[in-house]
């Protein structure tokens, strides 16, 4: 007995000898990046389809990922799909979260938990590089001090950002609350609803256009182009449009390099393809469909780039890198640019019907791809997943904990390993609207309105009746199935009251 105590005692003893030292759990913890485009449809990239333009390494991404067929934004346009993806919170709950101009203040509550908040109570630094579009400040924003509340308030330790979008003031770079390169001398003044004297515009001086306007933007010229409200002053800080795909990816490689040593998070919110359309040089003529063609090809040489920084700092097999889009694809939107004169045989859509600010598919049904080097297995996956589902997911893979109340799910098996169910039901949106979707169905009630946007020509799912479509055999939505399921309809209408519940007044829908 005597010599068998001894020999257990010795054994545990080598053992607590030999055992090597345990590592920090931060050191563990994975390097997140969500790389959102703007604009971008279903069917612009290779892997989705495309034929008529190349994106390589956005299919990499794809063919040695988890490519989504069913991966949906939350809504048809920009703001509600951002503000979805950092809350986890549907955007029709939010009244303010619409198209915003530039001077709207902050809509996301600086209380409340957000992703990048979540992720930086957990040691990872967190960071913005690129498209905001979800307000500043609380209200008649002084743009020559510190702008505040921002990104920085809900989260992110680092933001390097526009304020809006590229085709509305002000036009100049934001780095953590402060206009880049602004020159006091001349102070910025920012009006949405009157120009300031002796400023010229696009409706009164297209002598000094380099690109014309075709609905809305038609107030003040910035770098040749007209824009969306007025501005006056910062000559100093405004940007060259033709240099700003360059200008993002360099601080986001930037974001990388300096935050190497920690786990980080980082929204890399590019630009493109979204209005004004402006390639560099290099990429002018690059696709054969246009400035549209030419600058997703951009963002594609763009992704290209960022991967090789993070490869030659040996990050990639530490990092989950999840790819998407805001919202679905319009052509025409604001600008002659020939996007419509040159689409040629490509499809943005995808064979999808409807596109931005549109109920129909392709409004919301967009790139979804999840990328991790040597973690995940190349696949396909057909199961139903939303941005909203983004912050619980990433919440699960980095603790056990997940405590985290909102309107997304915890998908992150099968983000990572296309392992389990996706969701069974989500509520999309397009401009104050919102549709029901239950596994292979999707309904969306009657609301009033013209069924096409002239300006972009973009049928938005605006109808008398109510619309129900069978995916599974009719992804294009060809035919309304509504009368034919009366019983069905019924069911998913009743659920999507429920679902809505004291929102279900917002949009003044009369369900029956």
């Amino acid at each position: 007995m005597t010599s068998l105590l001894l020999l257990i005692l010795y054994s545990c003893t080598s053992q607590v000898k030999n055992k090597e030292p345990i590592e920090n759990p931060v050191t563990k913890l994975p390097n997140i990046i969500i790389i959102y485009t703007d604009d971008l449809g279903y069917g612009d990239i290779g892997a989705n389809g495309a034929t008529e333009i190349n994106t390589p390494n956005i299919d990499f991404l794809a063919q040695n990922g988890i490519r989504f067929t069913k991966g949906y934004s939350s809504s048809a346009t920009c703001t509600p799909s951002r503000y979805a993806l950092l809350t986890g919170i549907y955007p029709w709950k939010n009244k303010r979260a619409k198209i915003l101009p530039g001077t709207a203040p902050l809509i996301i509550d600086t209380s409340i938990l957000t992703l990048p908040k979540w992720l930086s109570g957990r040691g990872y630094n967190t960071g913005i590089v690129g498209k905001w579009h979800l307000g500043l400040g609380n209200g008649n924003v002084n743009w020559n001090s510190k702008i505040t509340p921002g990104p920085n308030e809900v989260g992110f330790n680092y933001s390097h950002i526009m304020a809006a979008t590229q085709d509305r003031v002000p036009t100049v770079y934001i780095e953590n609350g402060y206009v880049v390169n602004l020159d006091k001398n001349d102070p910025i003044e920012i009006s949405y609803r009157e120009n300031f004297e002796g400023e010229p515009t696009g409706k009164d001086n297209p002598e000094l256009l380099k690109m014309k306007w075709h609905h809305g933007h038609n107030m003040s010229i910035v770098n040749g182009i007209p824009r969306i409200g007025f501005m006056k002053g910062g000559e100093s800080a405004k940007w060259k449009d033709e240099d700003m795909a360059d200008y993002f990816l360099s601080k986001a490689k930037e974001f990388v390099k300096n935050n190497k040593q920690n786990p980080f998070f980082l929204y890399y919110a590019m630009q493109q393809p979204h209005v004004p359309r402006t390639p560099h040089e290099r990429f002018k003529g690059k696709s054969g469909l246009g400035p549209r063609g030419d600058v997703i090809v951009e963002a594609d040489w763009c992704v290209g780039e960022f991967m090789k920084t993070l490869e030659e700092e040996n990050l990639m097999e530490n990092t989950l890198i999840i790819f998407t889009s805001d919202n679905g694809p319009v052509l025409n939107d604001g600008y002659y640019d020939d996007a419509v004169e040159k689409i040629g045989n490509h499809d943005p859509k995808g064979g999808l019907r409807g596109g931005k600010y549109s109920l129909f598919e392709a409004g919301t049904n967009v790139p979804f791809i999840c990328y991790w080097k040597g973690e995940i297995k190349p696949n396909v996956s057909d199961e139903l997943i939303c941005q909203i589902d983004l912050f619980k997911s990433i919440a699960a893979l980095v603790s056990d904990k997940n405590s985290i109340k909102n309107d997304g799910k915890d998908l992150h098996d099968l983000l990572l390993g296309n392992n389990g169910k996706g969701r069974n039901s989500l509520v999309i949106e397009a401009t104050s609207r919102t549709a029901y979707k239950k596994d292979n169905f999707v309904m969306i009630p009657p609301y009033k309105g013209q069924a096409i946007a002239k300006a972009v020509n973009i049928e938005l799912g605006n109808s008398k009746n109510y619309m129900l479509f069978d995916l599974a055999k009719d992804p294009s939505q060809q035919k309304n199935i509504a009368d034919e399921k009366p019983d069905f309809l019924k069911e998913l209408i009743s659920e999507f009251k429920q679902v809505r519940g004291e929102h279900s007044n917002y949009n003044k829908i009369e369900l029956k």
